[in-house]
């Protein structure tokens, strides 16, 4: 899954609060307007706001487990039953899908997932998290397989849809910390369908989508977005292509890890597939799909 630390930096975004009784430590403080009144926010969604300062001290304490998803669970849970109509519950359901995520227990994230997609169809933090999740952990002998993948690529380009019009943005956010965190859900979208079209070997469509990936977020590429981009061009015999985000995948990753065993595979086989021959008249054996 898409790096677990880059998701919980660039989530904090969408993780403002209005309250009426709030601590300001805790809210986003007004921009302008009478004293006590919320600030209208940038395009997107309103924040949520709590009712009452018990529902806003409960919202608190179930956040402040993160560290523990078990826990958060139970506490989000009791929160949920408490207070039914809050408006705060879907938060602490995106924080406990994201604290999963965190603790790679994909089940759990998937499950949490699809309880904020209920609360808000349109959420694309959900919509990217659900959808990555079935991607991802999809086997051809599932029996539900192609439900999962039909599932998967809906969630993806629906989450394009909704990213400029279904994000938090809390007022007075910088500008440029709004087109990161757009940019890098634009890129994981992309990423998921690009794996789908690569894992149906369409490598025609996974290279568009992946370069899209790429070009969304380009402060910080996805080493395994790269690779996958890199074989979806060896694939279609663009060798000199497919060498350059070889090596790209390379410079990205440790060699110790899977993703830069992979990388480094794939790079010398291509070197050996265009030393010194011409690309168009090489035979190639099929690339090993990652």
């Amino acid at each position: 899954m898409k790096q677990a630390s880059m998701v919980v930096v660039v989530m904090a975004l969408a993780a403002g609060v209005w309250a009426q009784q709030g601590s300001t430590a805790q809210t986003p403080p007004p921009a302008a307007g009478t004293a006590g009144q919320a600030a209208t926010p940038p395009a997107g969604k309103r924040p949520p706001q709590a009712k009452t300062q018990p529902e806003f001290d409960a919202y608190n304490v179930a956040k402040g487990l993160v560290a523990n998803p078990a826990d958060m669970e139970k506490s989000v849970d009791d929160f949920a039953t408490k207070f039914p109509n809050s408006e705060l519950t879907i938060l602490l359901e995106r924080d406990l899908m994201h604290a999963y995520q965190s603790a790679n227990n994909a089940d759990k994230m998937l499950e949490v997932g699809r309880k904020v997609l209920k609360l808000d169809p349109d959420d694309p933090e959900a919509l990217i998290g659900v959808a990555e999740v079935l991607s991802e952990r999809t086997k051809d002998t599932d029996l539900d397989r192609d439900q999962r993948v039909a599932e998967a690529n809906k969630f993806a380009g629906h989450a394009l849809e909704t990213i400029d019009t279904d994000v938090v943005i809390p007022a007075g956010t910088p500008q440029e910390r709004i087109d990161a965190y757009k940019g890098f859900l634009r890129s994981s979208a992309e990423a998921i369908l690009g794996t789908l079209a690569f894992n149906a070997s369409k490598y025609t469509e996974a290279e568009a989508h992946f370069r899209k990936s790429i070009d969304a977020f380009p402060q910080q590429p996805d080493p395994v977005v790269v690779l996958r981009l890199a074989v979806s061009l060896d694939q279609q015999g663009k060798y000199a292509d497919a060498l350059k985000e070889a090596n790209h995948a390379v410079d990205l990753t440790q060699e110790s890890t899977a993703a830069g065993t992979a990388a480094r595979h794939e790079r010398d086989r291509l070197v050996q597939l265009t030393g010194g021959i011409p690309a168009s008249s090489t035979p190639a054996s099929p690339a090993p799909k990652n």
